[in-house]
């Protein structure tokens, strides 16, 4: 008598079996995805320009669908803003606070799709997004840049670096110029000594020629 394992293979059961099992793969499987990078905030002065770094990575090549959103949100989180769109080149706002003052500034073979925003405004504060989608990748982070405008540079150390440095030279100069107005100064006052003595030398010599013309006639 043989003995054996038997597994009856129906064809909707198996067809079933193979769907579940696919699934399941699926599901372990690392879900293929977009990633973009960018600064969490960024402070810049009132009526400068600003470039907003994004760049990505992605699994795929480069797709000549590959598409860029720019977004933005008030700091009052009102409704979310077109601020710029790309999909094979630039598109334009023709409404909105952004219109004309958005300019692309990114390279897609170098995975960068980052934009310049001119004369910056104080109710530009909030945060902007930067979404990339390269099919088949559609899916993946949203980066997101939080903009504060402020009306001047705040002190950081490099200011005050170059506080110092420029306090340093100055002081420098200072310190050169008065050295050499005192040398000059010097210089003035011996030669001043120098001509006095001079002076003094002769009119002393004048003064023994005389008495010595006064005397000659006594002698005689």
């Amino acid at each position: 008598m043989a003995y054996g394992l038997a597994f009856p293979m129906h064809g909707p059961k198996w067809l079933g079996a193979v769907l579940f099992l696919g699934v399941q793969l699926r599901a372990l499987w690392p879900v293929v995805a977009v990633e973009v990078h960018t600064s969490r905030e960024v402070d810049a002065v009132n009526g400068t320009n600003l470039r907003l770094k994004c760049t990505f990575s992605s699994s795929s090549p480069i797709s000549q669908h590959l598409s860029v959103t720019w977004n933005f949100q008030p700091e009052d989180l009102g409704s979310h803003e077109p601020v710029f769109y790309y999909l094979k080149e630039p598109y334009k706002l023709s409404a909105g606070r952004f219109k004309e003052r958005v300019t692309w500034d990114g390279n897609i073979e170098r995975n960068d799709v980052s934009i310049v925003i001119w004369n910056l405004q104080p109710t530009d504060n909030g945060t902007f997004t930067c979404q990339v989608k390269n099919p088949p990748d559609v899916d993946g982070t949203i980066g997101e840049v939080r903009l504060r405008v402020v009306q001047k540079v705040h002190f950081s150390e490099i200011h005050f670096l170059a506080v110092a440095i420029g306090s340093a030279c100055v002081l420098m100069i200072i310190v050169v110029t008065v050295v050499i107005i005192c040398r000059h100064h010097q210089k003035k006052a011996q030669e001043k000594r120098i001509k006095v003595a001079d002076t003094e030398l002769r009119e002393k010599e004048n003064l023994k020629i005389r008495e010595e013309k006064e005397a000659s006639p006594l002698e005689d």
